[in-house]
C-alpha cells in the first residue's frame, strides 16, 4: 500500500466520528445558547418580574373598575357617582357651575 491509500483509509476512519464530535458540540452551544437555553434562563426571571409589575398594575385596574361596576349596579345605585356620570357623559351642568377637571390620580 502507498502512503496515500493508507493516509486516505485513516481519514475515512476518522470522518464518522469527527462528524459525531462536530453534531454533539453543535448540541451542547444549543442547549447552553439556544433560545430555551441555559443563558435565556437569566431572560426569564427578568421576564417573570415585569410580568408581575404589570399584573399588580392590572389587578390594582380591575379592582377600580369592579368597584366602579359595583356603585352603578341597577339595584342599588350610588346616588353621588350616578350623578357624576350623567353629568358628564350629557353635559348636563347648570350654567353658573364650575368644572374643575382633574386627574385620575389626583386626590382632593
Amino acid at each position: 500500500m502507498t502512503q496515500r491509500h493508507k493516509f486516505r483509509k485513516s481519514m475515512n476512519r476518522a470522518a464518522g466520528p469527527a462528524v459525531a464530535v462536530i453534531v454533539v458540540l453543535a448540541m451542547i452551544g444549543y442547549i447552553i445558547f439556544g433560545p430555551t437555553g441555559l443563558y435565556a434562563w437569566g431572560d426569564y426571571g427578568q421576564s417573570v418580574e415585569k410580568k408581575r409589575v404589570v399584573l399588580t398594575e392590572l389587578t390594582k385596574k380591575q379592582s377600580e373598575l369592579q368597584n366602579r361596576v359595583n356603585l352603578l349596579d341597577r339595584g342599588r345605585v350610588d346616588p353621588d357617582l350616578a350623578e357624576e356620570y350623567v353629568r358628564e357623559k350629557l353635559g348636563a351642568y347648570h350654567p353658573d357651575e364650575y368644572i374643575i377637571p382633574m386627574e385620575p390620580d389626583a386626590k382632593p
